[in-house]
């Protein structure tokens, strides 16, 4: 009897310790209403009347961005604007006043031909290499006017085939074309790999009296993700030491012969702009999605910059017990008893963007309900505090693609909505 006793006992024990352990792992309530800024922005967009979801930008953290980036570049280099990151021309026309450049990298057609047509004093660079077919169609369309493609427009090319491609329709056109050689510094992404290569395309060059060596593009994206410091410190070593070898065998081959105006020797980008100090053969940097700075570029090297655009989305249904469709009730019912964080479900104007729920806090999708683009499902405590036409913030992973979905952009100053933007087209 003494043992059964005993026996029971340390049964009972260890089922104290596991229900004890099970309550240290279960999820603690995550959900709070907004904080000052979202609070205030929410009175914002009401203010203006705004009820489809929007993408807003903070004017005054974005222009306090631009005011770091210069302060941290300090006049090294000059500084070129992405516009595929930025693709709005009132967005692009704020960042060129403030930050002091007319500089774009533009990586469409539909872009390109736009910036030719609508800002005429821009020098373009593109971003990819471009189907020669796309290159003719640009001159085709082309009206003329300020803008002179011979002068303030860069092609990018990043092969002896195409550069080939390109000196043919130079020469059925009679055209002056200036050309920009993409560079693999590590990447692996396409462009010049090898001396060979890089001799072969300057050849074409040299021979062709209407092509014109603008520069060089040597793209480093890949620097910041490796995972070890000295995996980035020997990568970005290597495409430095790369580009300077490029830069100078290409500077050796052409420029006697003159190269029709200053080289552009562009590198960086919004993670690796600071990577660049006017030491090495770049002798400029290009960014565009660091000043709004989507959560993908949530790096040390971008900390002191504040993130600038949020998608604000209403509230269409509040307040309800979070449940499966008929049939499966049991799954819901399981998740609520398990996770706080799953009792209350919200359904919102829009959604399954690229992007993530930021305010209030503790929102997520369901797992178990899946996603909608029409009314996605928000999963929280309650303690969020949200009713009937409240806005939910979501924070976007990028600003590609993503500040394009939403027609007019909403830009916000002082806590007001002050202005709306046409976006430019989603284009790839």
């Amino acid at each position: 009897m003494v043992a059964l006793k005993r026996r029971a006992v340390i049964t009972a024990i260890g089922a104290g310790l596991v229900g004890a352990a099970a309550l240290a792992v279960r999820p603690r309530d995550k959900g709070a209403p907004h904080a000052e800024y979202f609070a205030r922005a929410s009175q914002a967009l009401r203010a203006a009347g705004i009820a489809t979801p929007t993408m807003v930008i903070d004017k005054d953290r974005l222009l306090a961005n631009a005011r770091q980036v210069m302060q941290n570049v300090n006049g090294r280099l000059p500084l070129r604007l992405v516009a595929k990151s930025l693709p709005c021309l009132p967005l692009l026309d704020l960042l060129m006043q403030t930050m002091q450049t007319r500089r774009l990298m533009v990586f469409n057609l539909p872009y390109l031909q736009q910036l030719a047509a609508q800002r005429s004093d821009v020098d373009l660079l593109l971003g990819k290499p471009l189907p020669v077919a796309a290159a003719a169609e640009f001159y085709r369309s082309f009206q003329g006017g300020q803008f002179q493609p011979g002068q303030q427009l860069q092609w990018l090319v990043d092969s002896p085939q195409r550069l080939a491609q390109y000196r043919d329709l130079a020469r059925a056109q009679q055209l002056d074309m200036r050309v920009s050689l993409e560079i693999d510094v590590g990447l692996h992404r396409g462009g010049v790999d090898s001396a060979q290569m890089l001799q072969e395309m300057l050849a074409i060059l040299k021979a062709e009296p209407r092509l014109h060596w603008s520069g060089m593009m040597g793209y480093d994206a890949h620097v910041p993700k490796l995972p070890l410091a000295s995996l980035r410190e020997k990568a970005l070593a290597d495409a430095k030491s790369i580009y300077q070898e490029y830069a100078g065998l290409a500077k050796q081959a052409l420029q006697p012969a003159g190269t029709g105006g200053a080289l552009v020797l562009n590198a960086g980008g919004s993670p690796t702009y600071r990577m660049h100090d006017g030491s090495g053969a770049a002798n400029e940097i290009a960014l565009g999605s660091a000043l709004v700075k989507p959560s993908d570029f949530d790096t040390e090297a971008l900390q002191d910059l504040a993130p600038a655009a949020f998608i604000a989305t209403p509230v269409l249904k509040a307040e309800r017990r979070f449940q499966m469709p008929r049939g499966v009730e049991a799954l819901s019912d399981a998740a609520r008893a398990w996770d706080v964080n799953q009792e209350r479900v919200y359904f919102v104007y829009g959604g399954n963007w690229m992007a993530d729920p930021v305010s209030p806090a503790g929102l997520a999708p369901s797992g178990l309900y899946g996603n909608s683009s029409n009314q996605q499902a928000l999963l929280g405590s309650g303690a969020q505090q949200l009713q009937m036409d409240d806005y939910i913030f979501f924070r976007p992973r990028q600003s590609e693609s993503v500040l394009q979905q939403f027609g007019d952009i909403a830009l916000m100053e002082s806590g007001r909505i002050i202005e709306r933007w046409p976006a430019m087209p989603a284009m790839p």
